[in-house]
């Protein structure tokens, strides 16, 4: 551990608790040092789940205790303002997904991260997906040959889930992840339809179509109210069509670490998905299943904290995220105006 980023956490809610906190104390090449968070039950929480771990009052505590690297895992219409200070006080920055409210936001941290000279990333930890990776895998070997249409879901039932106002609503929850991957698979995209429903910007259900530079048609679908999900993917080229089911298909790592499992515990049978929720590939009548990658949300904080050390590149760049917030506000004056909204 003595050339490990020394690396803390703003917050300790579920997604600091859950998705962030056991992936920083399982990472390689990462001493995870504490955590800011004031409440009392949080910090038992972090005394019985991480006991080196110590928590602090603020971040320029956190940051006093010597941390050079952080990872923002407060309510949404915060990341801004922690990420600004985090910048301002020299720390290399995650920020978790939803980057920020819009676009302009965005702009505004990134350059300021530009200009203080510190790194900053976003958490699109769905990037790895095992299911994901094995689309990207099928699209590199030609075995879909030329994709034409990418159908995309993010679809639960939960009727009585009651949306945070801090949150920015599913579109900016499920939206940040779903619009990431279309970009990661098939380019920018230069038109944008949306149909969104909900209170306001507290939406908890859209629909998004892009249409890529690529040629490629992405249809993304977010729901908390949907009682039959429709396929996670269905991605359909010239030569074949992959679908992976909507409700055995989820990649298995966030029920994992909800689970209380992490890389630490599993090792390398972190990330493995059972065979029942493999994917298909088909040719008309024809199908076979496809063993699914392994999923590697682990990846993501050892290449980091290389990045910090200067010896790899950032896991996810800022301009991918700033193009996914001009898509995420794009769709939004779609669903205003119902027209489509060129980029």
């Amino acid at each position: 551990m003595s050339d490990a980023v020394k690396f803390g956490l703003v917050g300790y809610g579920t997604g600091g608790r859950i998705f962030h906190a056991p992936l920083l104390a399982s990472a390689e090449n990462v001493d995870f040092v504490g955590v800011v968070t004031t409440s009392a039950e949080r910090r038992a929480e972090l005394a019985a789940q991480h006991p080196t771990a110590t928590a602090y009052d603020s971040l320029a505590a956190l940051a006093a205790a010597g941390v050079e690297a952080v990872s923002i895992s407060t309510p949404a219409a915060t990341h801004a303002e922690v990420a600004l200070e985090a910048i301002a006080l020299g720390l290399a920055v995650v920020v978790d997904k939803p980057f920020t409210l819009d676009a302009a936001t965005a702009q505004d941290v990134v350059r300021a991260a530009a200009d203080a000279g510190v790194l900053l990333s976003v958490y699109q930890n769905r990037r790895w997906d095992s299911d994901l990776l094995t689309v990207r895998k099928l699209i590199s070997e030609g075995r879909l040959g030329t994709v034409r249409r990418f159908e995309s879901r993010f679809e639960r039932w939960a009727p009585e889930r009651k949306v945070p106002a801090a949150g920015g609503g599913t579109l900016l929850d499920f939206g940040s992840h779903l619009v990431d991957q279309a970009h990661l698979l098939h380019g920018p995209a230069v038109r944008v339809y949306a149909e969104i429903r909900g209170n306001g910007d507290l939406d908890d259900d859209f629909f998004v179509a892009l249409h890529h530079v690529s040629g490629v048609e992405s249809h993304l679908w977010g729901s908390w109210r949907q009682a039959a999900p429709g396929p996670r993917f269905r991605v359909s080229g010239s030569t074949g069509t992959y679908i992976v089911n909507g409700i055995d298909g989820m990649d298995g790592q966030e029920a994992l670490l909800k689970a209380g499992r992490s890389p630490a515990t599993l090792g390398d049978r972190w990330g493995v998905e059972p065979e029942h929720a493999w994917g298909r590939l088909y040719h008309g009548p024809t199908s076979a299943p496809v063993p699914t990658e392994r999923g590697r949300w682990d990846s993501f904080y050892p290449a980091f904290a290389k990045a910090v050390r200067g010896e790899g590149p950032l896991p996810v760049d800022p301009s991918d995220v700033l193009r996914n917030m001009t898509v995420l506000d794009a769709a939004r004056q779609s669903a205003r105006t119902g027209t489509a909204v060129r980029l």
